[in-house]
């Protein structure tokens, strides 16, 4: 859950998301070191009149300032091409959820059983009881099993939309007339908030989303009662 003045990523809670934290800190170690080196070599030549002939005219040098930035410029590609496989990688889901995006609400449906799903809108400020956050709350979350591999098929009915949960790692697109699949683990139970990250309309602020992860057991109580009430 992010909060006011917040600097960083929210917590990871898959490990996709642990994924891209530490491959965003090791991107940003190396802008780091280049930022310093930089610095340094211009109050070097601004503040010291000292110059070597070989300096000027070296090739050398002029080897090194072209293979260095390519070997940096590997470092940071092998760790994000082999985290965009990670993303596009759906193996043996234990559940399917159907996401589509409406103007301006969230409809979800478990097709793995049949007939199971609902509408999910955002709770209205003056409905909101203690501890539920505004704009973000809504009246049917998403219910998944922590552990265990979701594939999430997102899809649109009128407009574009973007199913995205920072601390999942996950944000894809629901265009009309197109079915993508995404896929997260949840490492932990929990409740996640997300929004529709793709301008859709007038009320494109208010289509959260809300992801609870729960442990197996409870997923099951929770099943039986959800396809009772059908």
């Amino acid at each position: 859950m992010a909060h006011p003045q917040q600097l960083g990523f929210q917590d990871a809670t898959s490990p996709l998301m642990e994924e891209l934290l530490h491959f965003h800190d090791h991107a940003l170690m190396i802008v780091f070191l280049i930022s310093a080196f930089v610095l340094y070599i211009i109050v070097a030549m601004v503040t010291t009149k000292i110059y070597d002939k070989y300096i000027l005219d070296s090739q050398e040098i002029e080897i090194i300032w072209t293979v260095l930035p390519a070997v940096i410029l590997i470092m940071i590609a092998l760790p994000s091409l082999r985290i965009l496989y990670i993303m596009d990688e759906v193996n043996d889901p234990h559940l399917t959820v159907k996401a589509m995006g409406h103007q301006w609400y969230w409809s979800y449906e478990y097709t793995d059983y049949e007939e199971l799903g609902f509408d999910s809108y955002m709770v209205p400020t003056q409905d909101l009881l203690p501890g539920q956050f505004r704009l973000l709350e809504t009246d049917h979350r998403m219910v998944v099993p922590v552990e265990s591999p979701i594939r999430v098929l997102v899809s649109a009915e009128d407009v574009l939309h973007s199913w995205a949960v920072p601390t999942l790692g996950v944000k894809m697109d629901a265009v009309p007339g197109r079915l993508n699949q995404t896929a997260f683990i949840t490492s932990r139970p929990g409740v996640f908030y997300g929004q529709c990250s793709e301008i859709c309309g007038a009320n494109h602020s208010f289509m959260p989303i809300v992801v609870e992860a729960v442990l197996l057991e409870s997923f099951e109580n929770w099943l039986s009662a959800s396809l009772q009430d059908l």
